[in-house]
């Protein structure tokens, strides 16, 4: 169950023309929120009761825009995370560019494959990072400068977050910002 099957079923609820239709998507709204907060619960309980798993999750928060959401995902979505290099990580989430050569023309990289759910918690972590993670900040900033598209300069911070997270979980400690 996905937060979006909750909002889909809010969008019908609110466009349909019976009243009784109304009520049984509303309850049904209801008994989705119910499991998606029990499933929250375990997942919580899981991870505090598991030393690996917290220890885990305290690296993974502890980046500037990095949530306890995005964290989660990572985990499950990338066990191999923290035992594989940078480069290993970013292929196995599709953050890595792939070329599109062919003899003498170049053409231009882009991501594809790869697992798709830690890419998508990378992309709203991304968002947050460029705001409040003063170093990746600077490096969105530098690429903006250098005239990269939005999207692409969104990618390279995925990858960057990723790549940190590796490294960090790799080292087992916990982010710091860098001195000045």
């Amino acid at each position: 169950v996905a937060k979006c099957d909750i909002t889909a079923l809010q969008n019908r609820s609110k466009t349909a023309t019976t009243a009784l239709l109304r009520g049984e998507l509303n309850r049904l709204v209801r008994r989705l929120e119910q499991h998606v907060e029990r499933l929250d619960k375990e997942i919580e309980r899981r991870v505090g009761e598991d030393p690996q798993l917290y220890r885990k999750a305290e690296i993974l928060t502890s980046i500037p825009g990095i949530g306890r959401v995005t964290a989660l995902a990572l985990m499950a979505g990338m066990d191999e995370l923290g035992s594989c290099s940078g480069k290993q990580a970013a292929m196995l989430a599709g953050l890595a560019p792939i070329a599109n050569d062919s003899g003498a023309r170049t053409g231009r990289r882009s991501i594809r494959a790869g697992r798709p759910a830690p890419r998508r918690a990378l992309y709203m972590a991304a968002l947050s990072a460029c705001r409040y993670n003063p170093a990746l900040a600077r490096f969105a900033d530098t690429l903006k400068a250098a005239g990269k598209p939005a999207k692409v300069i969104l990618v390279a911070v995925m990858r960057k977050l990723l790549v940190l997270a590796n490294c960090l979980l790799s080292h087992d400690r916990l982010w710091t910002p860098n001195p000045p």
